[in-house]
């Protein structure tokens, strides 16, 4: 499925102009890429928040501007702190046919054999940077964790992919552990013992 996003072309502002264009449901945005200049944009906030929630964040999103199909990905959004409301997005006009890096969610399926025996599953790495062409890049990783006893780990170097993507950074990051759980009786009898 094609993500299209129609957007409108819009004049660097002063900030009062850009809060107006909020008002209105549209969000400022940049594009900018090797082969564009940089350009001032804005989005309709309810078309962007639906096309990421039904594609991912790393998905390539088409810009409509002047009559052309520009592909992108999302290099940025910045929300509001408390409200979490969106006030800016950030575009990478990308060539399709050039390997890009993100990040990818670490989302660990399964319930591990070691914590079905009393054990405790550890997340110690939620997202990894990945590089893949522009279509090829995922927003998650799934994890398959079910196998894991009290005492192993799984690595980035364990997972199984598939050849669409290359993981980057150090293969021996662990990504989740399973260990014994702390008896509380223990836990006293430490506390005891340094008093």
């Amino acid at each position: 499925m094609e993500a299209l996003l129609k957007v409108e072309e819009r004049a660097l502002r002063p900030r009062s102009i850009k809060r107006s264009i909020r008002l209105e449901g549209a969000i400022p945005a940049v594009v900018y890429g090797k082969m564009m200049e940089s350009e001032a944009i804005s989005v309709d906030g309810k078309d962007f928040i639906k096309l990421v929630r039904d594609n991912g964040i790393n998905a390539v999103y088409y810009l409509e501007i002047d009559g052309k199909k520009i592909p992108t990905l999302i290099r940025g959004v910045q929300k509001d702190t408390f409200t979490q409301t969106i006030y800016h997005i950030e575009f990478l006009a990308v060539d399709m046919k050039e390997a890009q890096e993100v990040e990818a969610e670490i989302v660990l399926v399964g319930t591990p054999e070691g914590v079905k025996k009393g054990g405790v599953l550890t997340q110690d790495l939620f997202t990894v940077r990945v590089s893949a062409m522009p279509d090829k890049l995922p927003d998650t990783i799934e994890v398959d964790v079910s196998n894991l006893e009290i005492g192993q780990s799984i690595v980035l170097s364990d997972l199984a992919i598939k050849g669409e993507f290359d993981l980057l950074g150090d293969l021996e990051d662990q990504i989740a552990s399973v260990s014994e759980a702390r008896v509380e009786e223990e836990i006293d009898a430490e506390e005891a013992v340094t008093e």
